[in-house]
């Protein structure tokens, strides 16, 4: 296949330039690289890299491809909370204009990284793709409005996918310390400490960052068929869990930290557990290769194989959020000059 990625510098999308190269696919990515401080690991280069923004990108552009895997945009709901315009330039209609693009230009497969954050809070079960949605912040608005609209768009020559993502986690060569799992396990490797806002009780679905690029690389080839059109939440259902088993396992993998709730409480509403039950039963070959406990482990193992310390962890480099606003701030300031 020819593909074109949007975001394959990012957390995510380093996996995935990765996994295509290795199946022997063409792979040009789109790329600010506004996160490049976040430089963690070997980097696997795509066949082409672009670095620019993907709202640049004409008709033109996407001629050839066999699919667009749409990766690129603001990438969490903090994120989204600072930079409301910013979240939904890129994440709503830039979307909705590459989608338009790839269609006039004759790709088939359309595969945008949508997310689990929509469902917001789903009371005492697990909410399915066919369920109403609760989206609480701006991020996850601008997520499933723009599957709506880029599903207005779908033909018999134009076939978009939503990946639904459950929280990510894990290693990877442009690091994250922003998500749930990472932070704590990185909090707890540098300090010996934990300390939770919440009292641990929120829900939340849990997939590895490696393991959703995988998903790409399949939804791409499978039957039309089976996606056409089609949103799947990307996860299992045993890896639902509340942040105070995440913190329990936090503490069982590092022996001798400790957990702190602190009673403050979080102005994070979000509370939601998810079925993963059309993907699993859609395509029972696919098998999720990690665990949360897995991919504790694997952070620690990479933390002392890259040489991790207490200042980048409570440094900006791998925070998305106090990168952006570094690159705002001096945006602002040269603006003023």
């Amino acid at each position: 296949m020819r593909v074109l990625v949007t975001g394959h510098l990012g957390y995510i999308g380093a996996h995935l330039t990765d996994l295509l190269l290795r199946d022997g696919h063409f792979v040009r990515g789109v790329d600010l690289n506004y996160f490049e401080t976040s430089h963690f690991a070997p980097l696997t280069p795509a066949s082409e890299s672009v670095i620019g923004d993907f709202t640049d990108l004409t008709e033109r552009d996407l001629e050839g491809f066999d699919a667009v895997m749409h990766l690129g945009g603001i990438c969490n709901d903090p994120m989204g909370r600072f930079a409301p315009e910013l979240t939904l330039r890129f994440n709503l209609e830039g979307t909705l204009q590459l989608a338009k693009m790839a269609k006039a230009a004759g790709v088939p497969r359309f595969l945008v990284s949508s997310s689990c954050s929509i469902y917001g809070k789903t009371g005492d079960r697990a909410l399915d793709e066919t369920d109403q949605v609760e989206p609480l912040t701006v991020y996850a608005r601008s997520k499933i409005e723009s599957e709506r609209l880029v599903a207005q768009l779908a033909d018999a020559t134009f076939s978009p996918v939503y990946l639904r993502n459950a929280t990510a986690y894990g290693s990877s060569p442009r690091l994250r310390l922003d998500l749930v799992v990472n932070d704590l396990t990185s909090r707890a490797y540098a300090t010996g400490e934990l300390r939770i806002l919440s009292d641990g009780s929120p829900w939340r679905p849990f997939v590895h960052c490696r393991d959703i690029a995988r998903a790409f690389v399949y939804l791409a080839q499978a039957p039309l068929e089976q996606v056409h059109n089609q949103a799947f939440n990307i996860g299992v259902d045993r890896e639902n869990y509340q942040v105070k088993d995440i913190v329990d396992l936090v503490l069982q993998v590092i022996p001798g930290s400790r957990a702190v709730y602190t009673g403050e409480g979080s102005s994070d509403a979000r509370d939601y557990r998810v079925s993963f039950a059309r993907f699993t039963t859609t395509f029972p070959d696919f098998e999720f290769q990690y665990t949360v406990r897995e991919g504790i482990s694997e952070l620690i193992a990479d933390f002392q194989r890259y040489g991790m310390t207490q200042a980048m962890i409570e440094g900006s480099r791998f925070s998305r959020l106090k990168t952006l606003e570094l690159k705002l701030n001096a945006l602002a300031g040269a603006g003023r000059q």
